[in-house]
């Protein structure tokens, strides 16, 4: 198990990418804290875990808040005694819109979530990490930092932001041990997927289109990033700080 006996934050976690990745770091002996808005849906990913024998828990918090994130790291230290791994997971996406079009409290709210929630993950988690002289900060941010697509500059924007914040965290917490590393997928399967489309529902022209971008021929499904998540969680990337690893099917090339 490559996360024996370590304890994690997974945001976002009721769904998607950060479900997956919460279940894949269960499976790897971790000890997870599952955290999402919608504390129904971070329950079932808790129970899945825990009918396959992890161990874990479920919390409701609001990245854009501090409290909230503060009280999230204080909950894993409290019921674990510390803290490996924070998976800043939780985003939201941005409907195809020109840039003339965005109203500002869209704007306000993407860079909440994507950016600030983020910024307020690291400002509380990595002082315990630091003590600790161990642990590793994950985001997920995303291809569109890259490679944008028409229409979604204020969710490129955001995840740019977070690529270079990686980068600066890292240089700041590599002294002290702690490695910080993003994750750029390319189009996931998750309830996210209809609004990258501007779509209510995906529908198959609509899946076509977007699977010819990709060289590989598929978009992600969750367990891809999720296993991306627990190789850089774990000691054998241990030398792998302050970069972005694309999981795209090659859609960056």
């Amino acid at each position: 198990m490559r996360l024996k006996d370590r304890v994690a934050i997974v945001t976002g976690g009721a769904s998607g990418i950060g479900a997956a990745s919460a279940l894949a770091m269960a499976r790897e002996g971790a000890r997870v804290l599952v955290v999402d808005l919608n504390e129904a849906g971070a329950k079932k990913t808790v129970e899945q875990i825990e009918k396959a024998g992890g161990q874990a828990a479920a919390t409701r918090a609001d990245v854009t808040s501090a409290a909230d994130n503060q009280g999230i790291v204080e909950q894993a230290v409290a019921r674990w005694g510390r803290l490996d791994i924070f998976y800043a997971n939780a985003g939201v996406p941005q409907w195809k819109t020109d840039v003339e079009d965005v109203e500002e409290k869209v704007f306000d709210q993407i860079f909440a979530v994507n950016v600030k929630g983020v910024w307020l993950a690291a400002k509380y988690a990595l002082p315990v990490m630091k003590r600790q002289r161990r642990g590793v900060f994950l985001i997920t941010a995303s291809t569109s930092a890259i490679r944008p697509r028409p229409g979604g500059q204020t969710y490129a924007a955001s995840k740019g932001a977070v690529v270079v914040l990686a980068k600066a965290l890292a240089l700041e917490t590599a002294p002290h041990g702690v490695r910080v590393v993003a994750i750029a997928p390319v189009a996931t399967h998750t309830p996210m997927l209809p609004t990258f489309m501007n779509k209510r529902e995906v529908d198959e022209e609509g899946l076509r289109a977007y699977v010819a971008t990709v060289p590989l021929g598929r978009l992600n499904e969750p367990p891809d990033i999720a296993a991306t998540a627990v190789f850089l969680a774990s000691d054998d990337a241990a030398m792998i700080t302050g970069t972005c690893i694309e999981v795209d099917g090659g859609r960056c090339i």
